[in-house]
């Protein structure tokens, strides 16, 4: 890879490599854009084959940031951070190190848990660094977002069954879930409360056992493709929406809280050439920023219930302009997002940017 062109070629502000010896620390934060505020993204701890693949992740992985925080009507831009290494074998050194690290940034990224990191490890992560969301309710975090991602999934979903067949009854539908971790198994709880008809599947048999127990069905990772199911919930990694899998599809709808589900935009033309409706998944999935978003004016519950249930209306915008423009929702979503970063990029945002810096000093004084 040609870093500097590709940077170029996909806007990114700027790209910080972590290493610190004595603890294995091996990291990338990749910080895309800031016109709207301080670049906030999740975490992801992954055992990655070699430095290019992890560079690969947190580069598509941080842009999608910034166009969900865009599209979501946040004050935030957009940034992620990969720690390479097995989750299996974290440690407190590690994420006390990357802490560090990250107050060194000076609050250009602010991080949160993401695939395989928790709220413990962003307590040790708050030991050194302000800039940490998600943290333990003690410390004045909200906790856990994979709730409210889920609850943002569901307003999405209900949003494609408008959409689609002009009712929002779940119960009306069957759904095909990949992916069983803390967000798939809040989507599939949702779906079976509603009495809804639900396929699961995951890479880690532990994970079945619990969605089976209230009556989900089980199938293997490759035939979660091929049910006969309406809805197609991708809630694992990215990149199940390819050109092997596509064909397989008997799904009506694809809306999930995995992020970059697209191989490639050639998949979500293919998905609107076919009739199958896209809810772009930076759109559907941002009830987890939503929720660590709030804790940057001081935590409240009701306010972030009420933000994440206005994903219904975000998909509702994106389905209109696809619609208008005759274009693919996830063209609809990124022209949405776009908008809103040229517009406010006019007008600067001091009040913003001190209102944060009132938080992290008040944090400070509180610990």
């Amino acid at each position: 890879m040609d870093l500097f062109a590709t940077l170029d070629v996909m806007g990114h502000e700027e790209v910080v490599f972590f290493h610190h010896k004595d603890s294995g620390l091996k990291a990338i934060v990749a910080i895309h854009n800031t016109t709207l505020g301080p670049a906030l993204g999740g975490l992801r701890m992954w055992p990655y084959r070699n430095e290019q693949e992890a560079l690969t992740d947190v580069l598509r992985l941080s842009r999608g940031m910034t166009y969900k925080a865009a599209v979501s009507g946040l004050n935030l831009g957009g940034g992620k951070a990969v720690l390479i290494g097995d989750p299996s074998r974290k440690s407190e050194e590690i994420f006390r190190a990357l802490g560090r690290f990250i107050q060194s940034l000076g609050g250009r990224y602010i991080t949160a848990e993401d695939v395989n990191t928790n709220v413990q490890d962003m307590d040790y992560i708050f030991q050194e660094t302000d800039y940490v969301t998600g943290v333990h309710p003690v410390h004045g975090g909200s906790g856990d977002p994979s709730p409210f991602t889920a609850m943002g999934v569901i307003q999405g979903i209900k949003a494609c069954l408008n959409r689609k067949y002009g009712h929002t009854d779940l119960g009306k539908s069957s759904y095909a879930v990949q992916g069983l971790g803390h967000v798939g198994y809040h989507v599939v709880k949702h779906l079976r409360d509603a009495g809804a008809k639900v396929f699961v599947t995951d890479m880690q048999k532990e994970r079945i056992e619990p969605c089976a127990a209230f009556g989900a069905e089980a199938v293997s990772m490759d035939e979660i493709y091929k049910v006969n199911a309406k809805v197609y919930v991708p809630c694992a990694l990215g990149a199940s929406v390819n050109e092997k899998t596509i064909p397989q599809f008997k799904f009506e709808i694809v809306a999930g809280a995995a992020n970059n589900q697209l191989a490639t935009d050639a998949c979500g033309d293919e998905l609107h050439r076919k009739g199958i409706l896209y809810a772009p998944d930076y759109a559907i999935n941002a009830g987890g920023l939503m929720n660590v978003s709030i804790e940057l004016q001081g935590y409240d519950r009701e306010r972030a219930n009420r933000m994440v249930a206005g994903i219904y209306d975000i998909m509702g915008n994106i389905f209109r302009l696809a619609e208008r423009e005759k274009i693919p929702t996830y063209q609809a979503a990124d022209r949405l997002a776009e908008a809103r970063i040229a517009a406010i990029g006019k007008v600067k945002l001091p009040t913003v940017r001190q209102s944060y810096d009132r938080f992290f000093a008040a944090r400070r004084t509180g610990r």
